[in-house]
């Protein structure tokens, strides 16, 4: 039997699960991921944590039994380079970034065993943003760089998108402003290419609203807010279902596009998106963008002298 990642044989096994052929065992737990990714989205990563956790514990242990062998057990252990992706990306999410990175470790060291470089890429995609978000955007574009390479000739045109996107937002960190446009393009242009069978069912949120998303804050990064605010715009106009799929994610596009109508003196427009954004949040447990909120209202008290600015400080 293959070796287990690091991260993964630290985490303490559930009880032995009862007994079930290998493709429906499975599809169950694939089904329970896909679950949790959605939670994700709509409630935040509080309790997200806890189950992914759970889910990869199960998946360790099936590991640890041996009773799976050969392809399924290649699939068993791409199972848990997405559990533990989604352990990583709940931790981060909960401003634990020194567990993030361990379980990013997890993720990329199961993908490794599993033979399965889209599951790693996928997971490097995330590990990007924490690296970019805690100021190493050299870093996070080594991280979709290698990514990118492995996938080359097998990532979907969405795949291609997604990764495309998020070097993107990579390189504003860096301000690179040419290079960042020139990988906006390429999502743009692989995103119209549509959807594929063989893409991978974790790359639902991969739309035109949501790389218009990225766009405007790479603009904003790039001190363009009225770029920013179009980008915004477009990403509304393609019908982006963030308030009703997305409240967690929308709550920091909403500050962004806040931050950028701010940064245009347009006090009543910043409160207003600052307001969306707040009830966004409201049953969502996500401290990362509870963080993007309140570093609006910092940035909003030396306005405090307007009343429309004092009433969203208040209600803070």
């Amino acid at each position: 039997m293959k070796t287990l990642p690091r991260t993964l044989e630290a985490e303490p096994p559930p009880s032995e699960p009862s007994s079930a052929d290998g493709p429906r065992l499975i599809t169950r737990i694939d089904d329970r991921l896909d679950h949790l990714r959605r939670l994700d989205d709509e409630l935040g990563s509080g309790d997200v944590l806890a189950l992914a956790r759970g889910e990869l514990g199960l998946i360790v242990n099936l590991l640890r039994s041996g009773r799976l062998r050969g392809g399924a057990q290649n699939r068993l252990y791409a199972l848990a380079a997405e559990a533990s992706r989604q352990v990583a990306w709940a931790a981060f999410d909960q401003g634990r970034t020194g567990t993030a990175a361990r379980y990013f470790d997890g993720a990329f060291r199961a993908s490794a065993e599993a033979g399965d470089p889209i599951s790693g890429a996928y997971a490097a995609s995330f590990a990007a943003i924490q690296c970019y978000s805690t100021g190493h955007g050299d870093r996070a574009l080594n991280l979709l760089e290698t990514a990118s390479g492995q996938v080359r000739w097998k990532a979907t045109p969405r795949m291609q998108a997604m990764l495309a996107a998020r070097t993107a937002r990579a390189l504003s960190t860096t301000g690179d402003r040419r290079a960042c446009a020139r990988q906006l393009h390429l999502a743009r242009t692989a995103l119209d290419k549509g959807a594929s069978e063989d893409d991978p069912a974790c790359l639902y949120w991969v739309t035109e609203g949501e790389i218009e998303m990225i766009a405007g804050s790479s603009a904003l990064r790039l001190g363009d807010p009225a770029e920013a605010l179009r980008r915004f715009g477009a990403a509304m106009e393609a019908s982006y279902p963030g308030d009703e799929e997305y409240p967690r994610t929308h709550a920091i596009y909403l500050a962004r596009a806040a931050e950028a109508h701010l940064a245009l003196h347009d006090l009543d427009a910043a409160v207003e998106a600052g307001r969306h954004a707040s009830r966004c949040l409201g049953g969502v447990d996500s401290a990362r963008s509870s963080s993007e909120l309140q570093g609006l209202r910092t940035k909003l008290r030396a306005h405090h002298s307007h009343p429309g600015v004092r009433d969203f400080l208040q209600a803070g």
